[in-house]
């Protein structure tokens, strides 16, 4: 099989010829390895190391506005984002982080009841339309990378989950929540209601082999019963959506998950992604094939593990995959990003095992 028909048969719960390997390396962890290493490009490392895989498509969305606008700026390691109206300017601050080559946020535009209607006016002014130039690009990536990787689009973020990493904060978004749920709730069904139209556009007109919700979620940020009735509706109408044009849904979700996945196996998507072992999140493969069973589950393993001998690795690989039925619908990965600590020849020697190893369709 191909690295795109190896993960696509996974995604559908279809036999494969071995297991997919898909290491989440970036150009950060190229950044902290030797230097025979750091002279290699992205793609020339996954195919030393032997990786099935996963590429993103560009977006082709774009927002019209009318009263409302979008400005960013950046100065050295500090980028500003204003989210601008008639009623007044929000503003987020992120920094960077020089090891992740990531930025986090310093400051959420968020902060008031005010700031809540503030945002609702923002989103409500939004259109979203194809962007035909980027849509061509889109398609000529998708024929350029072939049968070498599956490829995704990324769809966006539920409300609630956008809310508390970017907009308002883990504490002041719950306290939002339950000091004016009734605005707090009209800016979810804007912010919701933008998400959808994006899943329709991708859905009909991207080449992509299947669509992310990044929604990170974890029961260390919220409750069970707030993803019952802030995150499940909007997620099943996305699945939905999606299904309508034959397409395939995808959650990456990188925390603790466990109580969760009573939730989860009711949703209509294809799997899980970033699902994470203890001690970084709380599900093991046998957790997720139990309760989720028609679910493809992206990761098994954790950054922790990936700090360790690829023996070690493998042991425990190999443990939790004795442990489940069957390995239909398992595609292992490092679940969140590779840590720099794990060097490439640890990731190679765990995928020239994994190719060795028997699966049980």
């Amino acid at each position: 099989m191909t690295p795109k028909q190896r993960w696509i048969s996974a995604l559908k719960m279809e036999p494969v010829d071995r297991l997919p390997f898909w290491p989440k390396i970036n150009d950060s962890y190229i950044s902290h390895q030797t230097e025979n290493f750091k002279k290699m490009s992205l793609e020339q490392l996954h195919q030393w190391i032997g990786s099935d895989r996963h590429q993103g498509l560009p977006s082709f969305i774009k927002e019209k506005r009318k009263t409302t606008f979008l400005e960013e700026k950046k100065d050295r390691d500090i980028r500003k984002v204003v989210y601008g109206t008639k009623y007044g300017n929000l503003t987020a601050t992120m920094k960077l982080d020089p090891a992740s080559q990531a930025y986090h946020p310093v400051e959420f535009p968020i902060k008031t009841k005010n700031d809540i209607k503030i945002m609702t006016e923002w989103f409500s002014d939004c259109a979203v339309e194809i962007d035909n130039e980027k849509l061509q690009e889109a398609k000529q990536k998708y024929k350029q990378i072939g049968e070498n990787s599956v490829v995704v689009n990324t769809i966006g973020t539920t409300a609630l989950m956008i809310c508390i990493q970017h907009f308002a904060g883990i504490e002041k978004c719950h306290y939002f929540l339950s000091d004016y749920p009734d605005d707090v709730e009209k800016l979810f069904d804007v912010m919701n209601t933008k998400l959808l139209k994006i899943a329709e556009i991708l859905a009909q007109y991207s080449p992509a082999d299947f669509f992310y919700l990044i929604e990170n979620t974890s029961t260390t940020l919220i409750s069970p019963q707030q993803y019952q009735k802030y995150c499940y509706p909007v997620i099943a109408k996305c699945g939905k959506i999606l299904a309508g044009r034959g397409k395939l849904l995808v959650l990456h979700m990188c925390g603790y998950l466990k109580t969760l996945l009573p939730i989860f196996s009711t949703l209509p998507v294809a799997g899980f992604e970033a699902f994470t072992s203890p001690p970084v999140g709380d599900t093991r493969l046998l957790d997720g094939r139990s309760m989720c069973p028609d679910k493809c589950l992206i990761g098994g393993t954790n950054a922790v593990l990936w700090t360790k001998s690829a023996e070690e690795i493998i042991r425990e690989i190999e443990k939790d995959l004795e442990q489940i039925p069957h390995h239909r619908g398992i595609v292992i990965t490092s679940a969140g990003v590779m840590p720099p600590f794990c060097k490439p020849e640890t990731i190679k020697k765990v995928c020239d095992w994994l190719k060795k190893f028997r699966v049980r369709n």
